[in-house]
Protein backbone atom coordinates (compact mmCIF):
# COMPACT_ATOMS: atom_id res chain seq x y z
CA UNK A 1 0.00 0.00 0.00
CA UNK A 2 1.17 3.52 -0.82
CA UNK A 3 -0.20 6.47 1.20
CA UNK A 4 0.44 10.18 0.66
CA UNK A 5 0.52 12.16 3.92
CA UNK A 6 -0.05 15.88 3.41
CA UNK A 7 0.90 18.38 6.11
CA UNK A 8 2.10 21.97 6.31
CA UNK A 9 5.22 21.18 8.36
CA UNK A 10 7.54 18.18 8.70
CA UNK A 11 8.58 18.87 12.28
CA UNK A 12 6.69 18.24 15.52
CA UNK A 13 6.18 21.91 16.43
CA UNK A 14 2.56 21.35 17.46
CA UNK A 15 0.04 18.60 18.04
CA UNK A 16 -1.16 18.21 14.43
CA UNK A 17 2.38 18.23 13.03
CA UNK A 18 3.54 15.77 15.67
CA UNK A 19 0.74 13.35 14.79
CA UNK A 20 1.45 13.67 11.04
CA UNK A 21 5.15 12.89 11.52
CA UNK A 22 4.73 10.10 14.07
CA UNK A 23 1.93 8.41 12.15
CA UNK A 24 4.00 8.51 8.93
CA UNK A 25 6.87 6.80 10.71
CA UNK A 26 4.58 4.24 12.35
CA UNK A 27 2.96 3.42 9.01
CA UNK A 28 6.38 2.90 7.42
CA UNK A 29 7.39 0.55 10.22
CA UNK A 30 4.11 -1.33 9.66
CA UNK A 31 5.06 -1.96 6.03
CA UNK A 32 3.24 0.91 4.32
CA UNK A 33 5.03 3.01 1.69
CA UNK A 34 4.60 6.69 2.61
CA UNK A 35 5.17 9.86 0.61
CA UNK A 36 5.21 12.78 3.04
CA UNK A 37 4.38 16.05 1.27
CA UNK A 38 5.41 19.11 3.25
CA UNK A 39 3.79 22.42 2.30
CA UNK A 40 6.01 24.98 4.01
CA UNK A 41 9.77 25.14 3.47
CA UNK A 42 11.64 24.09 6.58
CA UNK A 43 13.43 21.28 8.39
CA UNK A 44 12.23 17.70 8.66
CA UNK A 45 12.00 15.54 11.74
CA UNK A 46 14.54 12.67 11.85
CA UNK A 47 11.57 10.32 12.28
CA UNK A 48 10.92 10.81 8.58
CA UNK A 49 14.23 9.18 7.69
CA UNK A 50 13.13 5.66 6.80
CA UNK A 51 13.50 3.44 3.70
CA UNK A 52 9.73 3.41 3.20
CA UNK A 53 9.30 7.19 3.51
CA UNK A 54 9.87 9.61 0.64
CA UNK A 55 9.57 13.33 1.40
CA UNK A 56 8.59 16.12 -0.99
CA UNK A 57 8.72 19.82 -0.14
CA UNK A 58 6.39 22.18 -2.03
CA UNK A 59 8.44 25.24 -1.10
CA UNK A 60 5.57 27.37 0.22
CA UNK A 61 5.83 30.25 2.65
CA UNK A 62 3.63 30.43 5.72
CA UNK A 63 0.82 32.87 4.89
CA UNK A 64 1.58 34.77 8.11
CA UNK A 65 5.01 35.65 6.71
CA UNK A 66 3.51 37.25 3.55
CA UNK A 67 2.28 40.83 2.99
CA UNK A 68 -1.22 41.27 4.39
CA UNK A 69 -3.11 41.49 1.09
CA UNK A 70 -1.25 38.52 -0.37
CA UNK A 71 -1.83 36.56 2.83
CA UNK A 72 -5.57 37.29 2.74
CA UNK A 73 -5.98 36.33 -0.92
CA UNK A 74 -3.77 33.22 -0.83
CA UNK A 75 -5.31 32.09 2.46
CA UNK A 76 -8.69 31.91 0.75
CA UNK A 77 -7.44 30.39 -2.52
CA UNK A 78 -3.86 29.82 -3.65
CA UNK A 79 -3.77 28.65 -7.26
CA UNK A 80 0.02 28.34 -7.19
CA UNK A 81 -0.21 25.93 -4.28
CA UNK A 82 -2.65 23.76 -6.25
CA UNK A 83 -0.29 23.71 -9.24
CA UNK A 84 2.72 22.69 -7.15
CA UNK A 85 0.77 19.95 -5.43
CA UNK A 86 -0.50 18.69 -8.80
CA UNK A 87 3.07 18.53 -10.12
CA UNK A 88 4.24 16.67 -7.02
CA UNK A 89 1.48 14.07 -7.29
CA UNK A 90 1.98 13.69 -11.06
CA UNK A 91 5.67 13.07 -10.47
CA UNK A 92 5.21 10.15 -8.09
CA UNK A 93 6.66 6.93 -9.46
CA UNK A 94 3.71 5.05 -8.04
CA UNK A 95 0.20 6.51 -7.60
CA UNK A 96 -1.14 6.53 -4.04
CA UNK A 97 -3.84 4.19 -2.83
CA UNK A 98 -5.02 6.82 -0.35
CA UNK A 99 -4.27 10.46 0.55
CA UNK A 100 -4.29 11.55 4.20
CA UNK A 101 -4.51 15.28 4.98
CA UNK A 102 -3.49 16.68 8.37
CA UNK A 103 -3.32 20.44 7.68
CA UNK A 104 -4.11 22.85 4.87
CA UNK A 105 -4.73 26.33 6.37
CA UNK A 106 -1.20 27.70 6.79
CA UNK A 107 -0.08 27.64 3.15
CA UNK A 108 -1.91 25.05 1.09
CA UNK A 109 -5.36 26.72 1.15
CA UNK A 110 -8.68 25.15 0.08
CA UNK A 111 -7.35 25.07 -3.51
CA UNK A 112 -5.71 21.72 -2.79
CA UNK A 113 -8.98 19.85 -2.25
CA UNK A 114 -10.04 19.71 -5.93
CA UNK A 115 -6.52 18.49 -6.74
CA UNK A 116 -6.80 15.69 -4.22
CA UNK A 117 -10.40 14.72 -4.83
CA UNK A 118 -10.03 14.35 -8.60
CA UNK A 119 -7.27 11.75 -8.19
CA UNK A 120 -9.85 9.01 -7.93
CA UNK A 121 -8.49 7.66 -4.62
CA UNK A 122 -9.95 8.08 -1.11
CA UNK A 123 -9.08 11.28 0.75
CA UNK A 124 -8.90 11.11 4.54
CA UNK A 125 -8.72 14.21 6.77
CA UNK A 126 -7.80 14.07 10.46
CA UNK A 127 -9.75 16.73 12.36
CA UNK A 128 -7.16 18.10 14.78
CA UNK A 129 -9.28 21.24 15.12
CA UNK A 130 -12.56 22.68 13.82
CA UNK A 131 -11.39 24.37 10.59
CA UNK A 132 -13.50 22.12 8.38
CA UNK A 133 -16.57 23.62 10.08
CA UNK A 134 -15.62 26.83 11.90
CA UNK A 135 -13.91 29.90 10.35
CA UNK A 136 -11.59 30.56 13.32
CA UNK A 137 -10.78 26.87 13.70
CA UNK A 138 -11.48 26.48 17.41
CA UNK A 139 -15.23 27.12 17.66
CA UNK A 140 -14.49 29.72 20.32
CA UNK A 141 -15.62 33.31 21.03
CA UNK A 142 -12.36 35.18 21.62
CA UNK A 143 -14.43 38.30 22.27
CA UNK A 144 -16.18 36.57 25.18
CA UNK A 145 -13.56 34.02 26.30
CA UNK A 146 -16.14 31.28 25.91
CA UNK A 147 -16.96 28.45 23.48
CA UNK A 148 -19.14 29.43 20.53
CA UNK A 149 -22.79 28.46 20.16
CA UNK A 150 -23.39 29.75 16.63
CA UNK A 151 -24.01 27.57 13.60
CA UNK A 152 -20.85 27.84 11.47
CA UNK A 153 -21.25 30.14 8.43
CA UNK A 154 -24.75 31.20 9.48
CA UNK A 155 -25.61 34.91 9.39
CA UNK A 156 -25.06 35.04 13.15
CA UNK A 157 -21.66 33.40 12.79
CA UNK A 158 -20.52 35.76 10.06
CA UNK A 159 -21.63 38.83 12.04
CA UNK A 160 -19.97 37.72 15.30
CA UNK A 161 -16.60 39.40 16.08
CA UNK A 162 -15.15 36.17 17.46
CA UNK A 163 -11.72 36.13 15.83
CA UNK A 164 -8.66 36.80 17.97
CA UNK A 165 -7.21 39.05 15.24
CA UNK A 166 -10.26 41.23 14.59
CA UNK A 167 -13.19 41.59 12.20
CA UNK A 168 -11.20 41.85 8.97
CA UNK A 169 -9.33 38.67 9.82
CA UNK A 170 -12.66 36.99 10.56
CA UNK A 171 -14.00 37.94 7.12
CA UNK A 172 -10.94 36.41 5.44
CA UNK A 173 -11.44 33.22 7.41
CA UNK A 174 -15.13 33.17 6.48
CA UNK A 175 -14.02 33.40 2.86
CA UNK A 176 -11.65 30.49 3.39
CA UNK A 177 -14.40 28.38 5.00
CA UNK A 178 -16.79 29.09 2.13
CA UNK A 179 -14.02 28.24 -0.33
CA UNK A 180 -13.33 24.97 1.50
CA UNK A 181 -17.01 23.96 1.40
CA UNK A 182 -17.18 24.86 -2.29
CA UNK A 183 -13.97 22.99 -3.13
CA UNK A 184 -15.20 19.80 -1.47
CA UNK A 185 -18.78 20.11 -2.68
CA UNK A 186 -20.76 16.88 -2.46
CA UNK A 187 -17.76 14.62 -2.97
CA UNK A 188 -17.06 11.98 -0.35
CA UNK A 189 -14.55 12.79 2.35
CA UNK A 190 -13.50 10.41 5.13
CA UNK A 191 -12.79 12.27 8.37
CA UNK A 192 -10.97 10.98 11.45
CA UNK A 193 -11.97 12.21 14.91
CA UNK A 194 -9.32 11.95 17.61
CA UNK A 195 -11.71 11.89 20.58
CA UNK A 196 -15.32 11.00 21.26
CA UNK A 197 -16.26 14.56 22.22
CA UNK A 198 -15.02 15.88 18.88
CA UNK A 199 -17.00 13.23 17.01
CA UNK A 200 -20.24 14.17 18.73
CA UNK A 201 -19.69 17.92 18.45
CA UNK A 202 -18.29 18.07 14.92
CA UNK A 203 -20.99 15.80 13.56
CA UNK A 204 -23.51 18.52 14.41
CA UNK A 205 -21.38 21.28 12.86
CA UNK A 206 -20.62 19.64 9.51
CA UNK A 207 -24.11 19.32 8.07
CA UNK A 208 -24.48 19.46 4.30
CA UNK A 209 -21.24 17.63 3.54
CA UNK A 210 -20.83 14.08 2.26
CA UNK A 211 -18.72 12.80 5.12
CA UNK A 212 -17.89 9.39 6.53
CA UNK A 213 -16.83 9.61 10.18
CA UNK A 214 -14.15 7.44 11.85
CA UNK A 215 -12.69 7.42 15.39
CA UNK A 216 -8.96 6.79 15.84
CA UNK A 217 -6.87 7.94 18.82
CA UNK A 218 -3.74 9.95 18.18
CA UNK A 219 -0.44 8.12 18.71
CA UNK A 220 1.42 8.73 21.96
CA UNK A 221 5.17 8.25 21.62
CA UNK A 222 5.91 7.49 25.27
CA UNK A 223 8.20 4.59 26.19
CA UNK A 224 6.95 2.34 28.94
CA UNK A 225 8.96 2.60 32.13
CA UNK A 226 8.60 2.93 35.86
CA UNK A 227 5.99 5.47 36.96
CA UNK A 228 7.13 8.90 38.06
CA UNK A 229 7.13 9.97 41.69
CA UNK A 230 5.11 13.18 41.33
CA UNK A 231 5.19 13.91 45.08
CA UNK A 232 8.84 14.89 44.55
CA UNK A 233 7.73 17.64 42.17
CA UNK A 234 7.89 21.30 43.14
CA UNK A 235 5.34 22.79 40.73
CA UNK A 236 2.25 22.42 38.56
CA UNK A 237 3.19 22.22 34.90
CA UNK A 238 1.54 23.57 31.78
CA UNK A 239 2.80 22.49 28.34
CA UNK A 240 1.69 24.17 25.11
CA UNK A 241 1.03 27.50 23.50
CA UNK A 242 0.57 30.26 26.07
CA UNK A 243 -2.89 31.56 25.20
CA UNK A 244 -6.14 32.36 26.99
CA UNK A 245 -8.22 29.82 25.07
CA UNK A 246 -5.84 27.07 26.30
CA UNK A 247 -6.10 28.45 29.84
CA UNK A 248 -2.46 29.32 30.49
CA UNK A 249 -3.53 32.33 32.56
CA UNK A 250 -5.81 30.10 34.64
CA UNK A 251 -2.84 27.97 35.69
CA UNK A 252 -0.91 30.99 36.98
CA UNK A 253 -3.93 32.50 38.73
CA UNK A 254 -4.98 29.20 40.31
CA UNK A 255 -1.44 28.44 41.48
CA UNK A 256 -1.23 31.86 43.13
CA UNK A 257 -4.59 31.29 44.81
CA UNK A 258 -3.47 27.86 46.04
CA UNK A 259 -0.05 29.11 47.16
CA UNK A 260 1.72 26.86 44.66
CA UNK A 261 4.39 27.28 41.98
CA UNK A 262 3.55 27.13 38.24
CA UNK A 263 5.90 26.04 35.46
CA UNK A 264 5.19 26.88 31.81
CA UNK A 265 6.80 25.06 28.90
CA UNK A 266 5.91 26.82 25.66
CA UNK A 267 5.60 30.26 24.13
CA UNK A 268 2.80 32.54 23.01
CA UNK A 269 1.08 35.90 23.49
CA UNK A 270 0.74 35.53 27.29
CA UNK A 271 4.44 34.87 27.85
CA UNK A 272 5.36 38.40 28.97
CA UNK A 273 2.44 38.74 31.40
CA UNK A 274 3.10 35.29 32.87
CA UNK A 275 6.77 36.05 33.46
CA UNK A 276 5.72 39.09 35.51
CA UNK A 277 3.65 37.01 37.93
CA UNK A 278 5.05 35.71 41.25
CA UNK A 279 5.78 32.00 41.67
CA UNK A 280 5.81 31.52 37.88
CA UNK A 281 8.63 30.04 35.78
CA UNK A 282 8.48 30.17 31.96
CA UNK A 283 10.94 27.88 30.17
CA UNK A 284 9.93 28.49 26.54
CA UNK A 285 9.70 25.78 23.90
CA UNK A 286 11.56 22.54 24.63
CA UNK A 287 12.12 19.36 22.64
CA UNK A 288 9.71 16.47 23.35
CA UNK A 289 12.46 14.54 25.16
CA UNK A 290 13.30 17.58 27.27
CA UNK A 291 9.63 18.11 28.14
CA UNK A 292 9.29 14.50 29.29
CA UNK A 293 12.38 14.78 31.47
CA UNK A 294 11.30 18.09 33.00
CA UNK A 295 7.84 16.79 33.84
CA UNK A 296 9.25 13.67 35.50
CA UNK A 297 11.60 15.78 37.57
CA UNK A 298 9.45 18.79 38.42
CA UNK A 299 5.70 18.21 38.03
CA UNK A 300 3.32 17.26 40.83
CA UNK A 301 0.63 17.33 38.14
CA UNK A 302 0.06 18.54 34.61
CA UNK A 303 -2.64 21.21 34.26
CA UNK A 304 -4.59 21.46 30.97
CA UNK A 305 -7.49 23.84 31.66
CA UNK A 306 -8.62 24.65 28.10
CA UNK A 307 -11.50 27.08 27.72
CA UNK A 308 -12.16 25.88 24.16
CA UNK A 309 -13.38 22.43 23.14
CA UNK A 310 -9.86 21.16 22.57
CA UNK A 311 -9.65 17.84 20.75
CA UNK A 312 -6.46 16.75 22.56
CA UNK A 313 -4.07 17.73 23.93
CA UNK A 314 -1.38 15.07 23.54
CA UNK A 315 0.39 16.25 26.69
CA UNK A 316 -2.47 14.86 28.80
CA UNK A 317 -1.91 11.33 27.49
CA UNK A 318 1.88 11.65 27.67
CA UNK A 319 1.67 12.72 31.33
CA UNK A 320 -0.65 9.86 32.25
CA UNK A 321 1.73 7.46 30.50
CA UNK A 322 4.57 8.75 32.67
CA UNK A 323 2.57 8.37 35.87
CA UNK A 324 1.94 12.09 36.32
CA UNK A 325 -1.60 13.04 37.42
CA UNK A 326 -3.57 15.53 35.33
CA UNK A 327 -5.94 18.38 36.11
CA UNK A 328 -8.01 18.59 32.91
CA UNK A 329 -10.74 20.91 31.71
CA UNK A 330 -14.11 19.27 31.28
CA UNK A 331 -14.23 20.93 27.83
CA UNK A 332 -11.21 19.03 26.55
CA UNK A 333 -11.58 15.81 24.61
CA UNK A 334 -8.65 14.40 26.59
CA UNK A 335 -10.66 14.75 29.80
CA UNK A 336 -12.23 11.40 28.95
CA UNK A 337 -8.83 9.83 29.67
CA UNK A 338 -8.70 11.30 33.19
CA UNK A 339 -10.66 9.42 35.84
CA UNK A 340 -11.75 12.09 38.30
CA UNK A 341 -10.29 11.48 41.75
CA UNK A 342 -8.37 8.41 40.54
CA UNK A 343 -5.81 9.57 37.94
CA UNK A 344 -6.31 13.30 38.40
CA UNK A 345 -9.21 15.76 38.44
CA UNK A 346 -11.64 17.00 35.80
CA UNK A 347 -12.69 20.58 36.49
CA UNK A 348 -14.45 23.61 35.11
CA UNK A 349 -11.92 25.90 33.39
CA UNK A 350 -12.07 28.68 35.97
CA UNK A 351 -9.65 29.82 38.64
CA UNK A 352 -11.37 28.57 41.80
CA UNK A 353 -11.99 25.04 40.46
CA UNK A 354 -8.42 24.66 39.21
CA UNK A 355 -7.00 26.04 42.48
CA UNK A 356 -9.17 23.66 44.51
CA UNK A 357 -7.82 20.70 42.53
CA UNK A 358 -4.26 21.94 43.06
CA UNK A 359 -4.70 22.01 46.84
CA UNK A 360 -5.51 18.29 46.77
CA UNK A 361 -1.93 17.65 45.68
CA UNK A 362 -0.53 19.06 48.92
CA UNK A 363 -0.75 15.48 50.22
CA UNK A 364 2.23 13.43 49.02
CA UNK A 365 0.47 10.10 49.52
CA UNK A 366 -2.50 11.14 47.37
CA UNK A 367 -0.24 12.62 44.71
CA UNK A 368 1.79 9.42 44.33
CA UNK A 369 -1.33 7.26 44.44
CA UNK A 370 -2.93 9.22 41.60
CA UNK A 371 0.31 9.00 39.64
CA UNK A 372 0.56 5.23 40.03
CA UNK A 373 -3.08 4.81 39.01
CA UNK A 374 -2.54 7.04 35.96
CA UNK A 375 0.43 4.94 34.86
CA UNK A 376 -1.35 1.62 35.41
CA UNK A 377 -4.56 2.63 33.62
CA UNK A 378 -2.73 4.13 30.64
CA UNK A 379 -0.48 1.09 30.08
CA UNK A 380 -3.41 -1.29 30.36
CA UNK A 381 -4.45 0.08 26.94
CA UNK A 382 -1.59 2.22 25.57
CA UNK A 383 -2.13 4.57 22.63
CA UNK A 384 1.08 3.42 20.96
CA UNK A 385 2.28 4.45 17.51
CA UNK A 386 2.12 0.80 16.39
CA UNK A 387 -1.51 0.49 17.50
CA UNK A 388 -2.31 3.79 15.75
CA UNK A 389 -0.71 2.54 12.53
CA UNK A 390 -2.76 -0.66 12.59
CA UNK A 391 -5.94 1.37 12.99
CA UNK A 392 -4.92 3.59 10.07
CA UNK A 393 -4.12 0.59 7.89
CA UNK A 394 -7.56 -0.85 8.63
CA UNK A 395 -9.12 2.49 7.72
CA UNK A 396 -7.18 2.73 4.44
CA UNK A 397 -8.14 -0.83 3.52
CA UNK A 398 -11.76 -0.06 4.33
CA UNK A 399 -11.98 3.13 2.25
CA UNK A 400 -10.17 1.52 -0.68
CA UNK A 401 -12.50 -1.47 -0.56
CA UNK A 402 -9.76 -3.91 0.41
CA UNK A 403 -10.89 -4.65 3.95
CA UNK A 404 -13.48 -4.09 6.65
CA UNK A 405 -13.49 -2.17 9.89
CA UNK A 406 -15.01 -2.96 13.25
CA UNK A 407 -17.64 -0.33 13.90
CA UNK A 408 -18.28 0.64 10.29
CA UNK A 409 -18.00 4.36 9.67
CA UNK A 410 -21.05 6.55 10.07
CA UNK A 411 -21.94 8.65 7.05
CA UNK A 412 -23.33 12.18 6.95
CA UNK A 413 -24.78 13.09 3.58
CA UNK A 414 -25.94 16.48 2.30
Amino acid sequence: MHVVVLAEFAVASGGAEKVAVESARALAEAGVDVTFIQGITGPADPLLIHPRIARIGLGHRDIWSRPRLEAAVSGIWDGGSAKRLTAALDGLGRPPDCIHVHQWTRSLSPSVFPVLLKRGVPVVVTLHDYFLACPNGVYYRFDLDHPCTKTPLSAGCIATPCDSQGRLHKLVRVGRSLATRGAIGDRRLDVVHVCDASRHRMGDLLGGMNLFHHRIDNPVASPEGAPSEPARGDCFAYVGRLTREKGADLVAEAAAKAGMRALFIGAGPLEESLRAMPQVEVMGWQSPDAVAAILRRRARALVAPSRWFETGPLTVYESLAAGIPVIASNRSGAAAAVLDGVTGFVVEPETTSVASAMTEFARDDLTNRLGRAAHARYWAAPMSAARHAEKLKSLYEFVTGDGSMLGIAESTSP
